[in-house]
């Protein structure tokens, strides 16, 4: 039996080595993502609960961390609430990508885009909600990437016939806001929001006798309107 570096010819150590040390490794640290949307879920039904000027050790009591992890990782309100935008405006996007996968029909690609939005309508802290317009790069490009996907639907509609009505993302975009804001009082909302739906599914569907007012208003339209209220 021979010995090369260390070890015997059959594969064992070596008599009177030992081996080297163990690399271990580590395992990538979940704590601060885990924090982070414990915070943003706690601050968004705290909101909705007291209004927006809950105090913030009330939502991290909430999540159920400490109101200086809160700091650390939001220095004040208006970070908090800039990153409770971003959080909306990624899961419109990631609503519109799984839409995108389906290939669906134009109208039908619309309707899907509406009800899963109904269903995350209390996660859409959004300027047409009422948040303050967030004017960031990151934000306009989000924003940018959900009127160019509903504006696939609906040129996708109107090639497949199934949309004839000359509206735009825009429109798709405040009705959306129009149904993810339940009304204060009345039946389920669910059941109402459904039912709107359906009627403007049914609009997008013919050239009706009532002219759409003009001129349209469009994704630079609203962009404005959030830049004049952001340098106020």
């Amino acid at each position: 039996m021979t010995r090369k570096n260390g070890r015997t010819d059959d594969g064992g150590e070596a008599a009177g080595t030992s081996p080297g040390p163990r690399r271990t490794r580590r395992r990538p640290r979940r704590d601060s993502e885990v924090n982070r949307e414990r915070l943003l879920a706690a601050a968004i039904s705290a909101m909705l609960r007291e209004g927006r000027n809950v105090p913030l050790a009330t939502i991290a009591a909430e999540a159920g961390v400490g109101v200086a992890t809160l700091y650390r990782k939001y220095a004040d309100r208006q970070a908090l609430m800039h990153e409770i935008e971003h959080r909306a405006y990624g899961l419109l996007v990631h609503i519109l990508e799984e839409i995108e996968e389906l290939g669906c029909p134009g109208r039908e690609a619309v309707g899907e885009y509406l009800t899963r939005c109904l269903e995350v309508g209390d996660q859409l802290v959004l300027p047409l909600h009422g948040a303050p317009p967030l004017m960031t790069a990151e934000a306009v490009r989000a924003r940018q990437t959900i009127n160019r996907h509903l504006d696939a639907f609906l040129d996708r509609g109107r090639s497949d016939g199934t949309i004839r009505a000359e509206v735009n993302a825009t429109d798709v975009i405040v009705f959306t806001a129009l149904i993810t804001q339940p009304l204060s009082y009345g039946p389920s909302w669910p059941r109402m929001a459904g039912r709107q739906i359906a009627i403007f599914l049914n609009a997008l569907a013919v050239d009706g006798p009532i002219g759409i007012p003009g001129p349209e208003i469009t994704q630079r339209d609203i962009e404005d309107s959030f830049a004049a209220q952001d340098a106020t």
